[in-house]
């Protein structure tokens, strides 16, 4: 008799193939609590935990004069927060240098998810600050957000967060504005108050 040959079945990949796994800030802060980002600058970017290294001299003294001459321009009524958690959705806790919001210092029992002015002070980290940070705040709807590029002793200034077409799915910055030592800006949040640029900057 003659032998039935029998041909395996087409191959089809598992349905479970391993996924990257996405963090959410409540695990991430979590992770902070239990000691594991003792000594490092970690913050979170779409589920994913990334860290600065440590900080140099000349970004914390820039960053300890940029809150001092906002605090200055802003006064009373609002709170100053230094790179402390800032939880803008489920998968982002970008840590900004510095953040201000409406309202007085004490126990609020939850960290805030938005602000009215974000600035983040860029040495080494110019390229994801301008670009990763600067789509997440903008999809968080902050209308305000700085960055202060020690290098290139520029203040980038970026407003009026819209929407990109609906197949995208982001939300971008409409106004980016690059300005120079000599020149000035004021908060939206504060707009009688004027911050010289060249006041920032070592």
């Amino acid at each position: 008799m003659p032998t039935l040959a029998i041909s395996p079945p087409p191959w089809q990949p598992s349905p479970n193939v391993p996924q990257p796994r996405k963090w959410t800030v409540t695990e991430f802060d979590h992770l902070g609590e239990l000691g594991c980002f003792e000594g490092r600058r970690a913050f979170l970017l779409d589920g994913v935990i990334l860290e600065q290294g440590p900080m140099d001299p000349p970004h914390a003294d820039a960053q300890e004069v940029l809150t001092e001459v906002v605090r200055s321009a802003f006064g009373s009524g609002w709170r100053f927060r230094i790179q402390t958690p800032l939880h803008v959705d489920q998968f982002n806790n970008p840590m900004p240098d510095l953040s201000v919001m409406a309202g007085t210092p004490g126990f609020h029992g939850a960290h805030p998810t938005t602000a009215a002015l974000i600035v983040e002070v860029s040495d080494t980290t110019l390229r994801s600050d301008l670009t990763d940070k600067a789509e997440r705040y903008a999809t968080a709807g902050i209308a305000d957000y700085w960055v202060l590029g020690l290098n290139g002793r520029q203040l980038h200034v970026f407003r009026d967060p819209q929407p990109l077409s609906t197949g995208l799915r982001a939300t971008a910055y409409r106004k980016h504005l690059i300005l120079g030592p000599t020149e000035s800006v004021s908060p939206l949040a504060a707009p009688n108050a004027t911050i010289r640029v060249t006041d920032l900057l070592p």
